[in-house]
């Protein structure tokens, strides 16, 4: 088992910027990715963005692209994301996951194992 716990989130306006951090514990050598989700009341949830655990390899949503950079740090098992130029339309519950497996699907919510509580992000116009 993983345990993740995020933190970070709040209430800022438009333009500013936000710090994420997903603390993992547990069994976490099995980890393989650490993704962010978010999701919006009534939609789905969607990707955000992704990081491979031991090469470090980051990948993005378009709609976030330039403006969130994922990071981490192996000796914390902790996942950074830094969200910069906040829109309202980033307004959601963001989660962070865990997959265990390698697999090109990094961007969907069937390939992680585990997942944390969400930490809410609101950004006003």
């Amino acid at each position: 088992q993983v345990q993740l716990v995020e933190s970070g989130g709040g209430l800022v306006q438009a333009g500013g910027s936000l710090r994420l951090s997903c603390v993992a514990s547990g069994r976490t050598f099995s980890t393989h990715t650490m993704g962010w989700f978010r999701q919006a009341p009534g939609k789905e949830r969607e990707f955000v963005t992704a990081i491979r655990w031991s090469s470090g390899n980051t990948y993005y949503a378009d709609s976030v692209k330039g403006r969130f950079t994922i990071s981490r740090d192996s000796a914390k098992n902790t996942v950074y994301l830094q969200m910069n130029g906040l829109k309202p339309e980033d307004t959601a519950v963001y989660y962070c996951a865990v997959s265990r497996v390698a697999g090109s699907r990094y961007y969907a919510t069937s390939q992680y194992d585990y997942w944390g509580q969400g930490t809410q992000v609101t950004v006003s116009s």
